[in-house]
């Protein structure tokens, strides 16, 4: 797909991601990634489904990694798929059959991370921009865009959307 447009104030999400997609968990500020495990996922198709393949993966507070606390485990091992830490809402129960075996819901939330999103998108990929924090969406107010491909380009979909704090 082409270059995304680029809306000022406004952040992108995805809706869903298309197989073979692979996508990097970010651990927040005063987080870090427990040594050792891999952030990455990759959309695979499994038993006839689009579906993340996860590694075990925590972020863990920097000041416990200081103090000689013990530190509680978790287990991420589970394959089902969870909302992600982003504005997007998640659709996963409203995709077409052909959508569920081309394309994976968003990824489950990981606890203080949030996912970095693709630079590279393909047809059929849906992103959605919200604004950012302090400042409101103003009509035109679309604020998704889908890539297609329209005899014989591809294309992004019209995105027009505007954020500004003006009160």
């Amino acid at each position: 797909c082409p270059l995304l447009p680029e809306i000022e104030f406004a952040d992108v999400t995805a809706e869903t991601y298309p197989l073979g997609t692979k996508l990097y968990y970010e651990c927040d500020s005063g987080y870090m990634r427990r040594s050792g495990q891999y952030q990455g996922i990759q959309c695979e198709r499994r038993e006839q489904v689009a579906s993340w393949t996860y590694s075990k993966f925590e972020c863990i507070d920097k000041k416990i990694l200081l103090s000689t606390a013990p530190t509680m485990v978790l287990d991420f091992t589970q394959t089902s798929e969870r909302k992600t830490q982003s504005p997007a809402p998640q659709k996963r129960g409203n995709l077409s059959e052909f959508d569920r075996k081309d394309f994976c819901g968003p990824p489950r939330t990981i606890p203080h991370a949030s996912i970095k999103l693709n630079k590279q998108h393909f047809v059929g990929q849906v992103l959605i921009w919200k604004c950012q924090s302090g400042y409101d969406k103003r009509p035109p107010t679309s604020g998704t865009s889908k890539c297609l491909k329209v005899n014989g380009k591809i294309i992004w979909t019209p995105l027009d959307m505007r954020c500004t704090n003006d009160s």
